[in-house]
């Protein structure tokens, strides 16, 4: 897997996320929520700064989302079976996601409310 081009780790990167969007109901849901705030930024038309924290913002929650995924999948896949360690290590992730998008929801209200009471 070492020393593959750039174009076939760009596909491999794709195809991760083909993966994330097919078999992860949560990065779907991510990432529907992460349009429709773009579609209400767009709407609203905040500054630039405020745009490139929304972008920054969904793009850590979209990739939170992965990490979460993948280590989950191979959490499965090596103890396929009920265990205390993996579940918190699943909980642990779940918790990176869930104030990773906190956070963002934060930062989208704040750029919000400053735009419309500008």
């Amino acid at each position: 897997m070492k020393n593959q081009s750039f174009t076939k780790k760009l596909h491999n990167a794709f195809a991760g996320i083909g993966f994330a969007w097919t078999e992860e109901r949560n990065f779907r849901v991510h990432l529907a929520l992460g349009l429709v705030t773009l579609l209400a930024f767009a709407v609203l038309q905040p500054t630039a700064l405020w745009w490139a924290l929304i972008v920054l913002c969904i793009a850590l929650v979209l990739a939170a989302e992965l990490l979460n995924s993948a280590v989950e999948a191979l959490a499965d896949h090596l103890h396929p079976e009920l265990h205390p360690v993996v579940g918190k290590v699943k909980d642990m992730l779940a918790g990176m996601v869930l104030v990773i998008s906190f956070a963002a929801a934060v930062v989208a209200m704040l750029a919000l409310y400053v735009t419309v009471a500008a």
